[in-house]
């Protein structure tokens, strides 16, 4: 990997614009906050705790009345009467904190994003060509909070346990604001591309670019392992089965992969198959990563373009361990978080390198 650096070079951030950076990349840590206690509110079972929503939020029960309250909400779900109908106020308030913590964090995220467009605002920080970025920052932060309501209200009907597809874009949803956000805060940071970038670089491009496209469809499966269940079987997920690696058991292709009708049908509603493509995406990752270190040994690199590489072997390397010990392990909570965080990081190295490999020099 050739990597071609300037001692002298500096990274300058523009002056006007340090304030909203640090605005954008605080934005960034609470949007991952908000989806590794999501994925802890649905390792822990808990999405499904809260029946009802409000856009403000509310405070938390405190008196032990307030407590039986809430719990006399759940008792009337489907969860607690197909699943856990034997489950005292005691077990409940747990879940019920997982999910509380959830919203709460994406409502703090809300203000810190509105409190400090407002300050900007009156500082007259914000110019012309952000604008529309601030407008589109807002519309994807509204989104994100209508579709997790959709999400979890698609629990609360008759199946007990929330739809894998509104599960899925509810994450990819999130995972977008993330995307936006750091794209926006790279783009002040980096107001303009090294001018010794070499133009070989770019032959990065559209490998990294079909990476980053195949990653967002191995999310998805991630999401759908997660979140997929059959009938009023809530807590079994596809995650659950086949714990065994590299074979599904005792066979590479097990005929449960592919016993539904269609090719449709197995993919996205068979547990077995769904964890399948799950599987099969992951290698398909770590086929690509490797022609991109291949590829990045015959080009000269900038020092960002160097480091998003770098990171990207690491971080994929790191990932797919955390997969598979996940599933070895059955999706212990730690395991599962820390694969959740694995494949956040793997997501915003990629967005990192796909920026210095696209951007125009100056």
């Amino acid at each position: 990997m050739h990597y071609l650096y300037d001692p002298q070079m500096k990274l300058n951030f523009p002056q006007q614009n340090r304030p909203i950076i640090i605005w954008l990349l605080i934005g960034c840590l609470f949007i991952y906050a908000m989806v590794v206690v999501g994925c802890l509110t649905r390792l822990t079972h808990s999405g499904l705790s809260i029946t009802d929503w409000s856009f403000m939020g509310s405070f938390p029960p405190f008196s032990e009345s307030q407590w039986m309250e809430r719990f006399a909400k759940y008792q009337q779900s489907p969860e607690f009467q197909k699943v856990n109908f034997e489950m005292t106020i005691v077990e409940f308030k747990p879940i019920f904190l997982w999910e509380y913590v959830h919203r709460m964090i994406g409502r703090l995220m809300m203000y810190i994003f509105l409190i400090g467009f407002i300050y900007f605002l009156i500082k007259k920080k914000i110019t012309r060509d952000m604008w529309p970025k601030m407008i589109l920052l807002f519309a994807l932060g509204a989104m994100q909070a209508v579709i997790g309501w959709w999400m979890v209200y698609s629990g609360l009907q008759n199946k007990p346990a929330v739809s894998h597809y509104r599960l899925a874009t509810h994450l990819m949803s999130a995972f977008t604001l993330f995307a936006f956000t750091f794209w926006f805060a790279l783009g002040l940071i980096y107001p303009r591309e090294e001018t010794n970038t070499p133009s070989d670089s770019k032959k990065l491009k559209w490998p990294s670019l079909i990476f980053f496209s195949i990653l967002i469809l191995q999310i998805i499966f991630g999401a759908f392992t997660a979140g997929f269940t059959q009938g009023d079987s809530s807590h079994i997920r596809p995650g659950q089965i086949w714990n065994t690696w590299p074979k599904m058991g005792e066979e590479w292709i097990p005929e449960q992969v592919y016993m539904e009708d269609g090719l449709f049908a197995n993919m996205f509603e068979n547990p077995s198959g769904i964890q399948f493509t799950h599987r099969t995406i992951a290698v398909v990752l770590c086929l690509l990563v490797l022609y991109i270190w291949r590829l990045s040994n015959k080009v000269q690199l900038s020092k960002q373009q160097y480091r998003g590489v770098t990171f990207l072997i690491y971080g994929l390397t790191l990932q797919f361990i955390l997969g598979v010990l996940t599933l070895v392990y059955n999706v212990p909570v730690i395991m599962g978080a820390l694969h959740q965080t694995g494949a956040f990081f793997l997501f915003a190295i990629s967005i990192y390198l796909i920026f210095h490999l696209t951007r125009k020099t100056v």
